[in-house]
């Protein structure tokens, strides 16, 4: 089970199979960040999870971000701002570029008052519930299906005041990260 925490925010923070993508790190004419600011750095853990179960632990740092688990060990993967991770900042959230090839995958980070986190992403995932999300984004955007190696990506193109108003009509799901203290 302390791999649980690891596959839910790799995946969130990356991507699954099947993806609503961009073709630019959005939102779009938004410059990016060259760092992460200080109020969004720290050591976060998921709510989620059992209070007895091992949990590993995201650390964010100015340049980045990166994982450890209970043993103090990072090994389970890290992220540089970079041109293949390009972080924004536009209406009270984050936005966390990652590009796979052609594509840019976005995850959403909001902070609370409390200094926790909600890590936000647009849920495909179920045949279902995809066809039911694509249709409705389909009225709005045209959607260009992408394979790049085994992925499927949905690649769309919003305004940034469009891609608000999607965060706003509930598109984005999300987890919660509780902050730890220091």
């Amino acid at each position: 089970m302390r791999l649980l925490f690891f596959v839910l925010i790799w995946a969130s923070l990356f991507y699954s199979c099947k993806e609503v993508s961009f073709t630019v790190a959005q939102p779009a004419g938004v410059a990016a960040l060259k760092e992460v600011p200080e109020e969004l750095r720290g050591k976060f853990r998921p709510l989620e999870t059992p209070s007895d179960e091992k949990k590993d632990t995201l650390i964010i740092e100015s340049w980045g971000y990166h994982f450890k688990d209970n043993n103090d060990k990072d090994w389970l993967g890290r992220g540089t701002i970079s041109d293949s991770l390009v972080i924004k900042f536009y209406q009270n959230y984050y936005f966390v570029n990652f590009r796979s090839g052609d594509q840019w995958v976005l995850r959403l980070i909001k902070q609370k008052p409390s200094g926790d986190l909600e890590l936000m992403s647009i849920d495909i995932g179920a045949d279902e519930k995809r066809r039911k999300v694509l249709k409705k984004l389909s009225k709005r955007f045209r959607i260009t299906e992408v394979r790049y190696k085994d992925d499927t990506f949905y690649q769309i193109n919003p305004t940034a005041a469009q891609l608000m108003q999607l965060i706003k009509e509930g598109y984005f799901t999300s987890n919660e990260l509780k902050r730890l203290k220091k």
